[in-house]
């Protein structure tokens, strides 16, 4: 049970709207800077992320088709605002994982009550 297009449109009009304001400072969310994949426009998409040693990890609670997931897929990376730094990443792997394992235990145990198994593996250049 991914969260709903429903869910997705609420949080892009409304929620997005006050997240943008601090996902780019705030511990556990960033802003994905991307490209659209057709109009080449960017985007400012913010998220929640979670750091490994080489990168990030995204669990992608709208699923893998969400049009941020795509355009980042596309173009193989993006720019991530985090902690007040603007990170290039590269190498962005999809990757289904019903362990959930690249996340932390309390997020991984959260993402299994709402069926999230895919994920969005972000290197560092």
């Amino acid at each position: 049970m991914v969260l709903s297009k429903r869910v997705a449109r609420f949080n892009r009009v409304a929620t997005n709207q006050v997240l943008k304001h601090v996902a780019g400072w705030a511990p556990g969310f960033a802003m994905v800077v991307h490209k659209g994949r057709k109009s080449g426009r960017e985007y400012h998409t913010p998220i929640n992320v979670f750091r490994t040693k080489d990168g990030f990890v995204v669990g992608l609670t709208y699923g893998p088709e969400a049009d941020w997931v795509q355009n980042v897929l596309a173009a193989g990376g993006c720019t991530l605002i985090s902690r007040r730094e603007k990170i290039h990443v590269r190498g962005a792997e999809l990757v289904h994982d019903d362990a959930r394992r690249a996340m932390p235990v309390p997020i991984r145990q959260f993402l299994g009550l709402i069926d999230v198994n895919d994920f969005l593996l972000l290197k560092r250049e």
